[in-house]
């Protein structure tokens, strides 16, 4: 069933001053009738007592937002996922048409999320909250899962909700926000696909401005596909192979040897309580440093702020994303005078602008010195620069005409963006596979790693297509644990959601669960959230993508916005696991807990503890222990008929749906 049966929801506001508006006083209670196949929310007038001021501007509200689930009437609100395209392709970003709106397409707009108290449209989303006639089915969330929800993980309420409400449902965030919380795989397609023409970033995108500036990450339309088309080509195929071969393979192998060599002076040979996730996030940095930057950061042997500050950057993020009161909008001399958490998250971003900053200039130095001695151009045949690969040499040496801030603010859209998800799907991918109940996937994992890399210190990149398991395994990791678990829009035009699950206002900000979808036993059966890699299916068809899983899987976005750097983060997953395993047997530490936090990707807690020592290889297996790859299958019940669903050929089969730039 899509909805639960007919109960009463209420929203508590505790009575608050701020800036001379009193708040509610009393719940809002919005008691949900059941109507046909439907709910449709009756709701109450509000108690409680607004000052004369906000009584007065609210009688002069014209406009009030409403949210319908109704039959549609028209053929545009009848339209279904069907007349999408089933793929999106680079060279369809000329075709989007942007809203004609500017002031709802620009990052500074206020409308819906994240607006002060002296901005007038929060008025209306008082009275879309308390006074309006809101139809889509209201999240049961109280004031301390609201409040929790700022210095937890945003993603774990919200799927209790959807659990209790359906997949589509309003979320009231205070007198200031609400958002429309999505988990349906095809309301999620049709949201992703009209980027630009329907949808906007929003809120994550005003709250990011202080760390992004103009980068490609969060940059909206006109100016957002401007970049998009300056860095997307530079992550082309013979840049993503030498990668592997020269950066990925031998980073990880750097890893491991500083493991196993703290590892052989204990009196054991086992190193203690190892925080793997400090592990990878520092390899990663190491690794975007050189592969985007041409610079090694040595983040495992020396120390690294960067890291420190990116985490910072990206929890204030988050955090601003989802302020009850965003304060964040008032001058910064006076944050940074007067707020430790903002004079943090100001500290962060000039460590990490400053870095980037003097990697561009040492940058443009090299090329103009390459330039003047002749030749510099050769490397442009084949995209590439034998000596200097990276990203920033290739948009330097393109001669694209824009400043040393564009390009900063470019790259530290990857730097930021690429050493933490990557590291964070390496941690809760490692967690899972040295869980007990998952021994025979970790049995199968290493069993592959020796099958075919024997005594290679680490896969190049034809060795990537012969290890099928272990990027199932990584694949299974982002299901799970995706980076970031939830995508922030706003819509910009009226637009009905599938299957009737809602018609979505102008002006709405909304959050797109991607842990939600992965986890709802909708999408993936009653073992929905058991760590299985097999559940995708035979490993003949392939690798799944949001294609042809029907989009119940989608780790890196999807239509315009879809992520250019998928096959660099899972082949930069696969080649650190592959050291890592092949080397090192690992146990969790016994007694630690393991929690989720945020901090725009998932976090731990308080890290995420093993005891590592060397790993004696098997030479040769016994046939008895020997894999029939072919026949596999799941080794746990993830329910009938699941495993021949986990990839659907209908949905276009084992094809990357966006293939690399030639």
């Amino acid at each position: 069933p899509r909805h639960t049966p007919a109960h009463t929801t209420q929203v508590v506001l505790r009575s608050t001053p701020m800036f001379g508006v009193m708040l509610l006083a009393a719940p809002a209670t919005v008691p949900v009738a059941r109507f046909g196949a439907r709910r449709v929310p009756s709701v109450a007038k509000p108690t409680g007592t607004l000052t004369t001021h906000i009584r007065s501007a609210r009688r002069q509200v014209a406009r009030v937002v409403r949210a319908s689930i109704q039959e549609p009437e028209t053929a545009a609100a009848a339209a279904t996922p069907e007349t999408l395209p089933a793929v999106w392709n680079e060279d369809d970003i000329d075709s989007i048409q942007f809203a004609s709106d500017p002031d709802q397409a620009a990052i500074s707009n206020k409308a819906g999320a994240g607006a002060t108290m002296a901005a007038p449209d929060w008025l209306t989303q008082l009275n879309r909250l308390w006074g309006g006639n809101s139809e889509i089915p209201v999240a049961d969330a109280k004031m301390e899962d609201i409040t929790g929800l700022l210095g937890g993980g945003l993603f774990v309420p919200l799927f209790k909700w959807m659990t209790e409400s359906g997949p589509v449902y309003l979320l009231p965030t205070g007198p200031v926000t609400s958002y429309v919380v999505v988990s349906d795989p095809d309301c999620i397609k049709q949201i992703l696909f009209n980027y630009g023409s329907k949808y906007i970033k929003g809120t994550i995108a005003e709250a990011g401005e202080f760390l992004f500036g103009l980068g490609v990450a969060l940059q909206e339309n006109e100016a957002w596909k401007i970049r998009r088309k300056a860095v997307a080509p530079s992550l082309h195929r013979r840049y993503i192979e030498l990668m592997v071969d020269r950066c990925f393979g031998p980073c990880a192998e750097r890893m491991v040897d500083l493991i196993l060599a703290q590892a052989a002076v204990e009196p054991d040979g086992a190193k203690k309580r190892l925080n793997m996730e400090s592990k990878f996030s520092q390899t990663a940095l190491d690794i975007i440093g050189i592969s985007v930057f041409n610079y090694d950061f040595k983040a495992l042997t020396s120390a690294a702020p960067v890291i420190q500050a990116t985490y910072t950057a990206l929890k204030e993020v988050e955090t601003r994303s989802m302020d009850l009161l965003p304060t964040w909008r008032l001058p910064e001399p006076f944050l940074y005078a007067v707020s430790p958490r903002q004079r943090n998250a100001m500290d962060a971003v000039a460590v990490i602008q400053e870095v980037t900053s003097k990697l561009v200039e040492d940058a443009k130095k090299m090329v103009l010195e390459e330039e003047a001695a002749g030749g510099a151009e050769a490397w442009a045949r084949d995209y590439l620069n034998d000596s200097n690969p990276s990203v920033l040499r290739y948009l330097i040496a393109a001669r694209e005409e824009v400043s040393s801030t564009q390009l900063r603010d470019d790259l530290l859209s990857l730097l930021v963006a690429g050493h933490e998800t990557t590291a964070s799907v390496l941690t809760w991918g490692t967690f899972e596979l040295l869980r007990p109940e998952n021994a025979e996937q970790l049995r199968l994992l290493q069993a592959e790693l020796d099958e075919v890399l024997g005594d290679k210190p680490f896969p190049c990149f034809d060795d990537m297509a012969k290890l099928p398991y272990l990027e199932r395994c990584f694949h299974e990791s982002m299901r799970l644990y995706p980076q970031p678990p939830v995508y922030t829009r706003r819509s910009v035009v009226e637009d009905t959601l599938p299957h009737n699950l809602g018609v979505i206002p102008s002006g709405q900000d909304i959050l797109v669960s991607i842990y939600n979808l992965h986890r709802s036993p909708a999408s993936w059966g009653p073992a929905s959230q058991q760590f299985e890699p097999m559940r995708f299916g035979p490993l003949v068809n392939g690798q799944p993508n949001e294609l042809n899983t029907g989009y119940r899987y989608v780790p890196f976005s999807a239509g315009p916005r879809r992520c250019p750097g998928d096959k660099f983060a899972v082949l930069e997953g696969m080649a650190i696991w592959a050291v890592l395993f092949k080397r090192v047997d690992m146990t969790l530490v016994e007694g630690h807990d393991v929690v989720m936090t945020s901090g725009a990707t998932i976090h731990t807690r308080d890290g995420m503890l093993v005891n590592a020592r060397r790993r004696e290889r098997k030479t040769s297996a016994a046939d008895s222990d020997k894999v029939n790859w072919a026949a596999l299958k799941p080794a746990k019940d993830i329910g009938k008929g699941w495993f021949e669903k986990g990839i659907e050929t209908k949905g276009g089969g084992s094809k990357c749906p966006m293939p690399f730039v030639e």
